[in-house]
């Protein structure tokens, strides 16, 4: 059986087929279902207006408080960046554009290392360690000011 270079089939180094099945390798499942939830985050952003503050999630603490939280007008900020702009949305929410900027670099490293994973076996275990430790670095940083509000409720 003759195979072609396709996502399905690839030749290692010792020219042995390596087979990989994308819905069969949980580490690839997760990253098309990570990447395909940034994609809707950032759909949601782009079709919701802020000029028609049509947003259909509202914020709950704001509900049952009456005082705006960290996150209060971050669907709003996130908007306006999709829209270029940024001034607007530093207005609205001073950390939307870390969060934007967490989303966008989690879609590309979502890419990015499940390329690396599928086309070399034998770094696999190395790629998937670099993802989690990256993407646990860039959660905490942009994280950190939502973490901080939460424990100083408590």
């Amino acid at each position: 059986m003759n195979l072609q270079k396709t996502p399905w089939f690839r030749r290692n180094n010792q020219d042995s087929k390596t087979r990989i099945r994308i819905f069969s390798d949980t580490y690839l499942t997760i990253n098309i279902f990570l990447a395909g939830a940034i994609v809707l985050i950032l759909a949601y952003s782009g079709i919701f207006s802020p000029e028609k503050d049509n947003y259909p999630v509202t914020c709950i603490h704001e509900k049952i408080t009456g005082e705006p939280c960290v996150s209060c007008g971050l669907s709003h900020s996130i908007s306006l960046i999709l829209r270029g702009r940024i001034t607007d949305a530093y207005q609205w929410n001073i950390y939307g554009m870390r969060v934007f900027i967490f989303f966008v670099s989690q879609l590309l490293m979502r890419i990015v290392f499940s390329l690396i994973y599928s086309r070399n076996p034998e770094f696999r275990k190395q790629s998937v360690l670099f993802d989690i430790i990256g993407s646990s670095a860039i959660f905490l940083i942009t994280f950190i000011p939502f973490l901080v509000y939460i424990f100083k409720l408590y």
